[in-house]
């Protein structure tokens, strides 16, 4: 059950990344030659995104969803407003400033779609398009985003439980995780196209959680935010939401859903598995090599360069959670 939760500190502006944990991040890459001249180069300005009004970012055509609300998903914490959700985030099939998925996904196409649920469970299942939103019962979730960056939002997802899906696909009892493949489309993605664009990463994006994570009822499939279909550069048609764990964790425009009895690969820990675990859980307690974890920005109202701060707090807040690291060294398995 998602507790409500104030802020040590009273928030009325945003509050971005700090830029120079934005370039340590962005300057390891570069050092393994990954991140384009553009990147590499871009002021703070359009590595951060002026927010705001004026913003003139496209955001493609998305449609209402018929949803419900669970009071105890709910929050009175200031929502960080969609024009912000939808501008800056991190998607590097579609280049890795802040700015660009919502610039460079405007003509992806996400329908027709095919979701695969596989591997081991008795009852294989794909979803097409429709069934995305059709097939289980929506319901909005507000939840907190941190970003492994520092910085965080307040977003109100709507989705469905992804235990709800592993149960209609009937795990085996063998099954240990669950493995996440993003959709491979370089001729959509200019990221996966060229290794400059997108970071040098190794296409397509994966992800895993152990498969009591992925059962856990804060884990989330989301295919919409605001009431409406997520748009293309926030993971349309259909993304992971698992709001302990850091951001890079919820991996976008999945395809593929697979149940094995082995640990799967996760990209950034395939990358740079000194820096980025394979459980991601957020904790102010571990440091990021070149940057703090203890506090983060919350990007929510007002203008860029705001610089209150709030204190991260274990598992993003969700200590519900807590019981599923019982005994695990969590400096060791980070």
């Amino acid at each position: 059950m998602a507790r409500k939760f104030t802020p040590s500190v009273k928030l009325t502006d945003n509050d971005v990344t700090d830029e120079s944990v934005y370039r340590q991040r962005r300057q390891f890459l570069k050092t393994l030659g990954f991140v384009g001249a553009s990147a590499a180069l871009s002021g703070p300005a359009q590595a951060f995104g002026l927010f705001g009004s004026d913003d003139k970012t496209p955001v493609a055509s998305t449609r209402p969803l018929t949803f419900t609300k669970s009071a105890k998903y709910q929050t009175s914490e200031t929502q960080t407003p969609y024009d912000k959700v939808t501008t800056y985030n991190n998607f590097y099939e579609f280049g890795t400033d802040k700015s660009d998925p919502a610039e460079n996904a405007q003509g992806f196409k996400t329908d027709p779609w095919s979701l695969t649920i596989d591997g081991m469970v008795e009852n294989p299942l794909t979803l097409d398009h429709d069934a995305l939103t059709k097939r289980f019962a929506l319901e909005e979730r507000i939840y907190r985003m941190r970003c492994v960056e520092a910085w965080s939002m307040v977003i109100p997802w709507i989705g469905f439980e992804l235990g709800t899906l592993i149960k209609a696909a009937k795990p085996l009892s063998s099954a240990k995780y669950v493995a996440f493949t993003t959709l491979y489309d370089p001729a959509q993605m200019p990221g996966q196209k060229s290794r400059f664009v997108g970071g040098g990463i190794n296409y397509p994006y994966v992800e895993g959680l152990r498969l009591d994570e992925a059962m856990h009822p804060l884990t989330l499939l989301s295919v919409g935010l605001y009431g409406k279909t997520l748009p293309p550069q926030n993971g349309a048609p259909i993304r992971l939401v698992v709001p302990w764990k850091y951001g890079f964790k919820g991996i976008k425009s999945i395809v593929r859903i697979t149940l094995t009895d082995q640990q799967p690969g996760s990209t950034w820990n395939i990358l740079a598995p000194d820096e980025y675990g394979f459980y991601a859980n957020v904790n102010p307690h571990v440091d990021h090599p070149r940057w703090s974890q203890k506090t983060e920005r919350r990007i929510t109202t007002g203008g860029l360069f705001s610089t209150k701060v709030i204190p991260t707090e274990m598992f993003n807040g969700y200590q519900e959670v807590a019981p599923l690291y019982q005994g695990m060294d969590l400096k060791r398995f980070f």
